[in-house]
């Protein structure tokens, strides 16, 4: 008999838990840093050496079969190296932009519970967690990333609009994965609350009988 998931990874973003979804998500950006990094750093090595060579190309058959030995020799070693280094960088960034992600979402139930009086903690969280605290951890994000770099303000502000693009798209993303997974986000339960007839529940909504039935 297969074996289900836990009731309570429902209400996790992805029905994941951040122990499981942080270093999920880790891995696959460093691989695909590491794709990346290896393409582009073996590409520019290739260009390089043959910069480096130009003034002294081979003029015989031996010559040529040493010099695209040594070339691709030049442009496997930088592509590792750049790899590596991208690999890091966007397994951190990415790390970053998780933790922020999940702060931001304990940080939003702090303040619902304080304001509305919310007193299951866990029920405030499941309601923050929507598109909202992932645009903010992205533009959170883009903003460290631009400070780490130094970039000046006309380059963090074109880093900051990517960041706000790519926290929208990903965080809608996971609402509608929540939606399809039964989760309930606050700002649609709010949406449904305004719709619905005055003092009707999204419970009673939910299980009220359909026209006719019973007769």
């Amino acid at each position: 008999m297969a074996t289900s998931r836990p009731t309570s990874w429902q209400a996790e973003r992805l029905s994941l838990p951040l122990a499981i979804r942080l270093p999920f998500s880790i891995t696959l950006a460093s691989f695909a840093g590491f794709a990346l990094g290896t393409y582009k750093g073996s590409e520019e090595h290739g260009l390089r050496f043959r910069a480096e060579n130009a003034h002294r190309f081979p003029t015989t058959q031996t010559g040529w079969f040493l010099y695209h030995k040594s070339k691709n020799y030049h442009m496997a070693l930088g592509g590792i190296k750049e790899g590596f280094r991208m690999a890091w960088r966007q397994g951190f960034w990415v790390g970053v932009f998780m933790g922020t992600e999940e702060c931001i979402d304990r940080g939003r139930a702090g303040v619902a519970r304080a304001i509305r009086g919310v007193e299951d903690g866990e029920r405030a969280i499941t309601g923050n967690r929507d598109f909202l605290s992932s645009v903010l951890a992205g533009l959170s994000t883009a903003g460290l990333f631009s400070v780490w770099n130094r970039f000046p303000v006309p380059t963090a502000a074109r880093v900051a609009k990517m960041g706000i693009k790519a926290g929208l798209g990903y965080g809608l993303l996971q609402d509608a994965v929540s939606i399809w997974r039964g989760r309930r986000l606050g700002y649609v339960e709010f949406v449904k609350r305004q719709l619905s007839p005055r003092g009707t529940t999204t419970d009673e909504l939910m299980h009220a009988p359909a026209e006719g039935e019973g007769l």
